[in-house]
C-alpha cells in the first residue's frame, strides 16, 4: 500500500469489521496504517503476490454488502506535534503515484531549511483525470487544505502547480487562491511536467541534485488529492478508505471516474464500468507512461492507485525492436538531460562505474526516452535494471 514497511495486522480471521475501521497499524517510521473500505468480516489473512514480484501480507474481507461505517472522531490539531500525529493515523500517503507515507515528508525538524510548499495539480500523464475531479468536486475541501498548511508552514510561499490544459480547474481555484494568498503557478500542457523533479525546477528554478530530495533546495511537494484526504481526517475524522480512480483504456465498456472502496478488485471495477468490450491484452496501475503492468484483473486496487487502464491487442502489443540508429532523440527529449544509449550500453556491460557516472540514478522513469525511440527500444526498462544493478552492488559493498 505504500513505499516503507508493511504495514502489521490489526484484525484475525472471523472479525467483524466496519467501514473506516483500523485493520493494520504501521509498521515502522516509514509505514502508514490502513483502513477498511467495506463491512464484513475478515474471511482469511494471507500473502498476497504484488505487481513488483514481490508478496505482501493481505488482509481478506467478505463484504457484507451493508457498509456500516464506525464513528469517525477528527483528532485534536493544536500544534504542529499534533499535525504530523493526525498525517501519520490519517493512513494518507503520496497519492500522486508515489506511495510515500505524507507523515514523513511534512514532519520537518528545521523549518529554516524551507521555502517553498508546492501543491502538484499538474496531472500531466495521458488518460489520467483522478486529480482534475477532486479539485472540481472537492474544491472548498482542498482549499482547507492549503489553509492547514498555511496555519502550520506559516511564512513559507504557497504555490500550486497545474497544467493550461484544465481551465476549468483553473478559473475555480482562482478566486479562492486570490483571497488565501496563493499563487498559482499555471505551466505548459507538456508531459512530465507533475514530475517532482520537474515541477521544483519549473516553479522555483532550482535543480535537486542526485540522491537529494525537494526538501535539499528547500521545497516540498504535495500533490492536491493527498492534501483533499489529509484534510477530510483532520475535519472530518475520516481516514483514507476510498479514493477516486480514472478506469479507461480500448478495452473498457464505460470510462469514467469512480470513487473506489482501497483494497477492491480490479475486476469489481471494471464491472462496475460496464465491463469489457474486448479481451484485454494489458492492465496497468497508472498512466501509459508510468503506469505498472498487472499480471491479471485480480489484484486490489491500492492506496497509490489512481488509474486502471485496459487495453486491447491492438494498443497492448509491442513494435517490434530493431536496433539503436544513434538518431540522439532519447537525449534530446529527457527532461533529466540524460543520455539513455550510453546507459544502454553500460548495463549491457554491466559497467556500474560507467552507469554511475552517467548519472542513472536521477532517471525519473518517465518513458519520454522510450516513447519517442524509433528503433522501439526499451529504454526506460533497462534504465530501471541499471538503477537495480547499481543498488546491488551498493549492498555488496
Amino acid at each position: 500500500m505504500h513505499i516503507g514497511a508493511p504495514a502489521v495486522p490489526a484484525v484475525n480471521v472471523g472479525d467483524e469489521v466496519k467501514v473506516g475501521q483500523l485493520i493494520a497499524n504501521a509498521g515502522g517510521a516509514v509505514s502508514s496504517p490502513i483502513y477498511s473500505g467495506v463491512s464484513g468480516k475478515v474471511k482469511k489473512i494471507d500473502e498476497m503476490l504484488l505487481s513488483n514480484g514481490s508478496k505482501s501480507p493481505a488482509i481478506v474481507i467478505e463484504c457484507d454488502m451493508k457498509q456500516e461505517t464506525v464513528e469517525f472522531i477528527p483528532p485534536v490539531v493544536e500544534t504542529f506535534e499534533d499535525f504530523i500525529k493526525a498525517a501519520s493515523l490519517s493512513g494518507v500517503v503520496g497519492l500522486g503515484g508515489a506511495g510515500f507515507p505524507l507523515h514523513i515528508k511534512l514532519g520537518i525538524k528545521d523549518m529554516s531549511k524551507l521555502d517553498y510548499v508546492i501543491i502538484n495539480c499538474a496531472e500531466c500523464e495521458g488518460y489520467i483525470t483522478s486529480d482534475t475531479r477532486t479539485m472540481l468536486e472537492k474544491t472548498d475541501e482542498f482549499m482547507d487544505g492549503i489553509a492547514l498548511i498555511q496555519r502550520f508552514y506559516p511564512n513559507k510561499k504557497v504555490i500550486i502547480g497545474i497544467e493550461d490544459n484544465k481551465k476549468q480547474c483553473i478559473d475555480k481555484l482562482k478566486p479562492l487562491c486570490k483571497a488565501q494568498n496563493v499563487e498559482i503557478k499555471v505551466l505548459p500542457s507538456v508531459y512530465p511536467t507533475g514530475g517532482e523533479k520537474v515541477l521544483v525546477y519549473n516553479i522555483t528554478g532550482r535543480m535537486i541534485p542526485e540522491g537529494k530530495l525537494p526538501l535539499d533546495v528547500g521545497a516540498i511537494v504535495i500533490n492536491c488529492t493527498t492534501l483533499t484526504c489529509l484534510q477530510n481526517y483532520i475535519r472530518n475524522g475520516i481516514p483514507l478508505y476510498e479514493k477516486t480512480v480514472t478506469v479507461d483504456g480500448s478495452a473498457v465498456n464505460e470510462p469514467k471516474n469512480v470513487i473506489v472502496p482501497i483494497g477492491t478488485m480490479v475486476s469489481d471495477v471494471i464491472e462496475f464500468c460496464g465491463g469489457y468490450k474486448e479481451e484485454p491484452k494489458k492492465i496497468l496501475y497508472g498512466g501509459t507512461m508510468m503506469g505498472i503492468s498487472v499480471p491479471n484483473d485480480s489484484v486490489p486496487i491500492l492506496k497509490n492507485t489512481n488509474a486502471i487502464l485496459a487495453f486491447g491487442k491492438k494498443e497492448a502489443t509491442l513494435p517490434k525492436t530493431t536496433e539503436c540508429i544513434n538518431c540522439g532523440r532519447c537525449v534530446q527529449h529527457c527532461p533529466m538531460k540524460l543520455m539513455p544509449t550510453m546507459i544502454n550500453i553500460a548495463y549491457e556491460h554491466k559497467d556500474t562505474q560507467k552507469l554511475a557516472k552517467h548519472k542513472v540514478n536521477i532517471c525519473m522513469e518517465c518513458g519520454c526516452c522510450s516513447f519517442v525511440c524509433p528503433a522501439n527500444r526499451p529504454l526506460v526498462q533497462t534504465n530501471k535494471l541499471a538503477k537495480a544493478l547499481l543498488r546491488q552492488q551498493a549492498v555488496k559493498k
